[in-house]
């Protein structure tokens, strides 16, 4: 962590269980300070309690406020932008909310950063961006679009360099399925299930925060970096939790909710035939080309008809011992299990 030597990182959405993450592992480096800007003083002060530490200042604000986000932004090196509405149910039933917070939220922190002289930005996505079909996908494409042409705009070699990162489901997040399934098992109710051939791309936060790290070292002007991923069914994922509490307990499907897909995409097929293979994720450089297109001669690219898309049903598919093993990862499971001693006060849970 070389590069973050005495630097000041500013985490918008800090407060949420993916900021929260980040936090944690910036926590023992040689970082001089970290900003949590969030909305939620109660959480705020909660953290504050929990870490005692002196090298994490708290902000209130909204990103939706650009006076607010210039308030924490002075002096700051790396910005994790990872406040969000991100509730798929709740943005369907008000999504011009999303679009403030999603959309121009982040073009306000954006563009501060940029007026700061802040070195690095990450900006953090989700799958439903891709091929979105609900308020949220589509506000945090939206996002997307707005990230990567600030991005194109600076251009190489530019004092700011923003960036994406782009995840699928990351396992026991707030309003993640799982702490829901494990408090219904423990509480004898019936698992309830939308679709139990519904697919989701399953990783850790941790697993995620590498990514994360990697973008910020890395990453150029316009990138979007995506974490490749197994999937699982949802029947797959109630019958590994099953398994690990030793319970029978019933599966109830009750159908999909407002806005759910059967399946999530990572990539587009667009996306896929411009991808670069990292090995553990994607790099999609952002096309350079402006809007004066004559000067640009292209055959057409044959590829897109020929790729398929990167999704929840043709990815590595994990079975229900597959699925255990990746539970088994997750700080949450393993406390409830008994198979580590829980977290004391002082410590952050990053799931």
């Amino acid at each position: 962590m070389s590069i973050f030597k005495d630097k000041i990182l500013l985490i918008t959405g800090g407060t949420g269980s993916f900021g929260n993450a980040v936090l944690r592992r910036f926590l023992d480096s040689g970082i001089r300070e970290i900003r949590i800007f969030s909305r939620d003083e109660k959480k705020q002060d909660d953290m504050r309690h929990h870490l005692q530490n002196p090298k994490v200042k708290f902000y209130i604000g909204n990103v939706r406020d650009r006076q607010s986000v210039d308030g924490a932004m002075r002096g700051v090196d790396y910005v994790f932008a990872a406040a969000a509405l991100k509730q798929v149910p709740s943005c369907e039933f008000f999504p011009l909310q999303a679009v403030q917070t999603n959309v121009i939220g982040t073009d306000n922190v954006l563009e501060s950063a940029i007026a700061h002289g802040v070195k690095n930005v990450v900006v953090l996505s989700t799958d439903k961006a891709a091929y979105p079909i609900n308020a949220m996908g589509i506000s945090k494409a939206m996002m997307e679009k707005v990230a990567i042409a600030k991005g194109r705009a600076l251009g190489e070699g530019a004092s700011t360099t923003i960036c994406c990162t782009r995840y699928g489901n990351v396992m026991a997040s707030r309003g993640s399925v799982i702490p829901l399934w494990v408090d219904q098992i423990k509480s004898g109710n019936p698992i309830t299930i939308t679709d139990p051939n519904m697919t989701r791309f399953m990783m850790t936060l941790d697993d995620a925060v590498d990514l994360v790290m990697y973008a910020f070292e890395h990453g150029h002007n316009g990138d979007l970096f995506v974490q490749k991923a197994p999937a699982a069914t949802l029947d797959v994922l109630a019958q590994a939790l099953k398994g690990l509490y030793n319970a029978d307990t019933e599966v109830r499907t009750i159908g999909t909710r407002h806005g759910e897909k059967l399946y999530e995409t990572l990539v587009t097929r667009e996306e896929m035939a411009k991808a670069i293979d990292m090995g553990e994720y994607y790099r999609i450089p952002c096309d350079t080309r402006d809007l004066n297109y004559d000067k640009f001669f292209t055959e057409g690219n044959e590829d897109v008809a020929r790729i398929e898309d990167y999704h929840s049903h043709n990815t590595a598919r994990l079975d229900v011992e597959g699925m255990k093993q990746l539970l088994l990862k997750l700080r949450f499971i393993r406390e409830d299990l008994g198979l580590t001693e829980k977290a004391k006060s002082s410590e952050i849970k990053s799931e």
